[in-house]
């Protein structure tokens, strides 16, 4: 099942969200190249794709899981939430309908 994990920004994060993105990366194309992956990216902190130092406000996740726990401990080990990136992960399965 599809599952959508929405991480939320801590205040002032954006210095440790560069710092763990190139580890955060490495374990989203594990999600690629096993086929798990429908989307992914950041929600930048301004109507712009480079908000520069304004940074982001989280980030969405959506990919195949075998179960809401294994989302969840996926969730949890990534280096955004170890790295004190996120403050607040949500995640929930998700009913894919279009396209």
């Amino acid at each position: 099942m599809l599952y959508a994990i929405i991480g939320e920004d801590a205040p002032n994060s954006l210095e440790r969200r560069l710092a763990a993105r190139p580890a955060h990366l490495l374990r989203a194309e594990a999600l690629v190249t096993e086929g798990r992956l429908v989307l992914a990216g950041p929600f930048p902190a301004l109507d712009t794709n480079d908000p520069g130092p304004a940074g982001f406000t989280g980030s969405l996740i959506v990919a195949e899981f075998e179960s809401l726990a294994a989302a969840e401990a996926w969730a949890a080990a990534d280096p955004y939430v170890t790295a004190g990136v996120f403050a607040n992960v949500r995640v929930q399965p998700f009913k894919r309908v279009l396209p």
